[in-house]
């Protein structure tokens, strides 16, 4: 599975120095995870790119990226930045680490993303939350052959049933972002791999959805989240209560 992902290679350049337009930022009419957290967790996030000063680290780290890569490596450190603050934190310098994961300050839990026209970031006090997932994608379907990749047989089937009775959503990438969710709220906790083969997901037409994560090595845990599509965008989150996590 994917994580905060690496860039795309490029011309050299200092981060962003302007803002850009990704269609207007957030309204409280137009939030997405902010509707799916609870109120333990800050939410910040924007469909507008934002300045942030990088620390040398962060800069050398996206240096060769393209512009766009730059842009949102910032916006979404502009969000965690934001949202840390609102639980009294200063980020931290946030290179990536070796598996893509973002780092937090003691005593917290978060979560980053961002696709095309939108970042966001969620954390918590370690005190009330055990992880975090968060994950947003747009609103399309997948490549094709890229489903096969990412699901079995059973997810596949699922997926084509939902798809026919609301057409309006692409089940299959969201299926794909749950993925992606359920990853960035298990490497913290357990900091090791997972494969889409290792976590079997439920999605609801309610809203709602389940993974069973079984990996060699680990106990089964079944996890639970929700997700949104709307404004043609996908957003799926998770949250494990504080000791939550050994009982999942």
């Amino acid at each position: 599975m994917q994580r905060e992902t690496e860039a795309s290679t490029g011309r050299p350049g200092a981060e962003m120095s302007s803002h850009h337009d990704l269609g207007g930022g957030v309204s409280p009419q137009e939030q997405w995870l902010r509707s799916l957290l609870p109120p333990s967790v800050a939410v910040v996030e924007t469909t507008t790119d934002r300045d942030l000063p990088l620390a040398r680290a962060e800069r050398e780290a996206v240096a060769r990226a393209v512009e766009r890569r730059r842009a949102e490596f910032t916006t979404v450190r502009w969000c965690a930045a934001q949202a840390l603050g609102e639980l009294g934190h200063e980020r931290p310098v946030q290179v990536p680490g070796p598996h893509g994961e973002p780092v937090w300050p003691a005593g917290v839990v978060g979560s980053m993303t961002h696709c095309q026209g939108y970042r966001a970031a969620a954390v918590a006090r370690r005190a009330d939350m055990d992880s975090i997932g968060i994950d947003a994608e747009p609103n399309d379907g997948l490549p094709p052959g890229l489903l096969d990749e990412v699901a079995s047989q059973g997810e596949c089937r699922a997926c084509a049933d939902l798809a026919a009775r609301c057409p309006g959503v692409a089940f299959d990438r969201l299926l794909f972002s749950i993925k992606e969710c359920v990853f960035k709220a298990w490497f913290p906790r357990e900091g090791g791999w997972l494969d889409f083969s290792d976590a079997e997901v439920a999605i609801s037409a309610d809203g709602r959805f389940s993974a069973l994560v079984s990996r060699r090595g680990t106990s089964r845990r079944l996890l639970g989240g929700r997700w949104l599509a709307k404004d043609g965008l996908l957003v799926a989150a998770l949250t494990v209560p504080a000791g939550g996590w050994d009982r999942s």
